[in-house]
């Protein structure tokens, strides 16, 4: 499993790089706008240049509205601005069609800018309180629209966390469907150390947190440190190792 980090600003850009060797991708967003709230260009490329130039960084284009030009203008800022991993968050996308032609539009404006650009095509976990789609209609909106991942988290931030609302069997679906199709499967969500057992045994290719590794576990008003990043990481690594050694063979 990838260990996807996410700072709010620059000085938690900086806490990451001194924990680089324990996080696999450093994740620029802006918690205040939302669950996956953009942050300014200005800031990417300033955690860009803060980070180890080996370490990819992923941008959140936002809280997306059903306007696909809009989202896709938003996505190729964030990619011209040193992001290589572009999650969008299709919030404001009722029907699965919709989905699909806001993640089509991004994939195109990110990939013709830089064809190695990572395209993940993110819903919410929590669908149901929003009125977005079906978070197991996610691997095929990215399927179809050629996004390389599907992804979940939570929307609103209220304490309930990934698996109060689609339970482990049900994200284990949602990783079949994002393998089947070829696509890489992230989830996050306020995971904690405790879910990683879960995460590991169905097959999580990326894992996302903030407050997980935030002091006093808060998102908001904690700061990430390097000590619980490592912390996390080596739980991570350890339930993966457990798995491994129990998954039959062949």
């Amino acid at each position: 499993m990838l260990l996807l980090i996410s700072p709010d600003g620059v000085e938690e850009a900086l806490d990451c790089a001194k924990a680089a060797e324990y996080l696999d991708i450093v994740d620029v967003k802006k918690p205040d706008e939302g669950s996956l709230g953009a942050n300014y260009p200005w800031i990417i490329r300033e955690i860009r240049a803060a980070v180890p130039a080996g370490k990819p960084v992923s941008a959140t284009v936002g809280d997306v509205p059903y306007k696909p030009g809009t989202v896709a203008q938003a996505a190729l800022g964030a990619a011209v601005s040193g992001a290589t991993y572009i999650k969008v968050g299709l919030y404001g996308c009722a029907t699965p069609q919709q989905a699909v032609e806001v993640m089509r539009g991004v994939v195109r404006a990110v990939k013709e800018h830089r064809a190695d650009a990572f395209v993940v095509a993110s819903g919410y976990a929590d669908a149901h309180r929003i009125g977005c789609v079906n978070p197991l209609a996610l691997p095929d909106i990215a399927l179809r629209s050629g996004s390389d991942a599907a992804m979940l988290d939570t929307a609103i931030k209220d304490g309930t966390r990934l698996f109060d609302h689609v339970p482990p069997d049900v994200c284990a679906e949602f990783v079949r469907r994002a393998h089947d199709a070829g696509l890489l499967a992230a989830l996050a969500g306020s995971v904690r150390s405790g879910d990683l057992g879960e995460l590991a045994r169905i097959g999580t290719d990326i894992v996302g947190v903030r407050g997980a590794v935030c002091e006093g576990g808060d998102r908001d008003t904690g700061r990430i440190r390097p000590h619980l990043v490592a912390a996390f990481r080596a739980e991570m690594d350890r339930h993966v190792r457990e798995h491994a050694a129990v998954a039959p063979q062949g």
